[in-house]
C-alpha cells in the first residue's frame, strides 16, 4: 500500500458537564477524577503517547482549567520534591507530562455535542489526519488500543474506527458498524448505525470511541445540522464522509471501561489496582471479603 501522511495530533474533547458524577463534578472536571492514583485523562494521553502522538489538543469548556494546569510544571510542588530528595516522585511528574510546547488548549463556548468540539479543534489540526480519544473511555491492552489503530491506517489509510464484540441481543445500545473486506490488519466498514432497532444491526461490532480521521470532516461539520439531543453529532458527520473516503474498523481486544458511568469508573479502579504489586497485596483479600458477603 502506499505511504499515507502521518497522524501527528490528537483531540480530546473534555468540555462535558460530568453530570452523572456530581456532586463531585461541581467542582472537579470528570476528567480529573483518579482511577488509584491517577487521573482518567491522564490514562488516556499515555495511551495517545504509546502510539506515537506529537501534539495533544484539548478542547476544553469553563470551569476545565485544571486540566490545563495538570498538564504544566508547579513549581512549588516540585521544588519541595527536590528539597525532600524525593526523586521518584520527580521523575514519575516529568514523564507524566507532554513536551514543552505540544499541548494546545481551545474552549467550546456552547455544549453542542461531539461533532462540535471536534470542529472546535480544526485550526490547531489543520489540513492533516488525526486521532480522536474520548477521555470517558479507558482502555487496557498489551497494545494500547491507538498504537494499533495507527499501524492499521498506515496500512489502509483513510479513516479508522476502533470497534469491540458485544453480545448480539445488546447492539442496540451502541453505535453499530457493518463488516466488509479485509483491509490490512483489520477490515472496510460498510455502514454505520446508532443504535439500530433490536434485531436490525449489520454486526455485533460497535464504535468504543477511539477515532482516526481526515481534515475532510471539519468541512462537514462546520455546515452539518444538528441532529439528536439537538446536538452537532460526530455520527452523522462520518455517514457524510464515508461517501467519499474509505473507513476501516480496527478490532479492539482488550479491556474499555466507561469512566463515564459510576460502574465503569468503579470497575476501572478495581482492575488497576490489582494489576498493581504494590497494591493488590494488600487488597485482595478484603475485596475477596466483600465479594463473599453478598452472597
Amino acid at each position: 500500500m502506499g505511504q499515507h501522511k502521518k497522524v501527528r495530533k490528537a483531540v480530546f474533547p473534555v468540555a462535558g458537564l460530568g453530570t452523572r458524577f456530581l456532586p463531585a463534578t461541581k467542582a472537579v472536571p470528570k476528567e480529573m477524577l483518579t482511577v488509584v492514583d491517577k487521573p482518567v485523562i491522564q490514562y488516556v494521553v499515555d495511551e495517545a503517547m504509546e502510539a506515537g502522538i506529537e501534539h495533544f489538543v484539548f478542547v476544553t469548556g469553563r470551569s476545565k482549567h485544571v486540566i490545563e494546569d495538570y498538564f504544566d510544571i508547579q513549581f512549588e510542588l516540585e521544588h519541595t520534591l527536590r528539597q525532600r530528595n524525593k526523586n521518584a516522585e520527580l521523575s514519575l511528574l516529568n514523564g507524566l507530562l507532554p513536551k514543552a510546547g505540544t499541548a494546545s488548549f481551545t474552549r467550546q463556548q456552547e455544549p453542542l455535542g461531539l461533532g462540535h468540539a471536534v470542529w472546535c479543534a480544526r485550526e490547531i489540526v489543520g489540513d492533516e489526519p488525526f486521532a480522536l480519544l474520548l477521555p470517558d473511555m479507558v482502555m487496557r491492552a498489551e497494545k494500547g488500543c491507538m498504537k494499533g489503530m495507527i499501524e492499521l491506517y498506515e496500512q489502509s489509510g483513510g479513516n479508522v474506527i476502533a470497534v469491540e464484540e458485544c453480545a448480539p441481543d445488546q447492539t442496540h445500545k451502541y453505535g453499530i458498524v457493518g463488516v466488509g473486506d479485509t483491509i490490512g490488519s483489520g477490515f472496510r466498514i460498510t455502514e454505520m448505525v446508532e443504535k439500530p432497532a433490536r434485531g436490525t444491526a449489520p454486526s455485533n461490532f460497535f464504535i468504543n470511541g477511539r477515532y482516526i480521521l481526515q481534515p475532510e470532516i471539519f468541512r462537514i461539520l462546520e455546515s452539518q445540522e444538528r441532529g439528536a439531543g439537538n446536538e452537532i453529532q460526530l455520527t452523522d458527520g462520518m455517514l457524510k464522509l464515508a461517501q467519499s473516503q474509505d473507513f476501516a474498523g480496527y478490532h479492539f481486544r482488550g479491556q474499555t471501561f466507561d469512566c463515564g458511568a459510576k460502574d465503569g469508573f468503579i470497575l476501572a479502579n478495581v482492575a488497576f489496582a490489582l494489576s498493581r504489586a504494590d497494591i493488590r497485596p494488600t487488597i485482595e483479600d478484603e475485596l475477596k471479603g466483600l465479594i463473599a458477603a453478598l452472597k
